[in-house]
């Protein structure tokens, strides 16, 4: 009884339809630069800034290190690191203080 009209809304066989995993939520690829972009889509137009492709195990320290440098306030949402405001210059020296190879992406 395969319909190509129907889809599987739900089931009770134990196994999950849509499996995301926090690296998958990044748009990017995993190719070990960390891309930062100034996002004020559904902000009512304040900006943060976002980081993606930082490895998970550093993404706690990251964040909390950002934060403190900027003097601002930020989330780790999903393996993305949320910082309010426009602190490009610093986030950027303080990445590349930790090792990590930055680029802009987005407007």
């Amino acid at each position: 009884m395969a319909d190509n009209n129907s889809r599987l809304v739900y089931s009770t066989d134990g196994q999950h339809l849509n499996t995301q995993t926090a690296a998958s939520a990044s748009p990017f690829a995993a190719d070990g630069l960390v891309r930062l972009r100034r996002e004020t889509k559904g902000r009512k137009g304040a900006g943060v800034i976002t980081i993606h492709g930082v490895p998970a195990e550093q993404q706690k320290t990251i964040a909390s290190l950002l934060k403190k440098k900027c003097g601002t306030g930020g989330a780790l949402k999903d393996g993305i690191i949320e910082i309010q405001g426009d602190k490009r210059e610093i986030i950027e020296a303080e990445l590349a203080k930790a090792g990590f190879s930055t680029r802009w992406v987005g407007g």
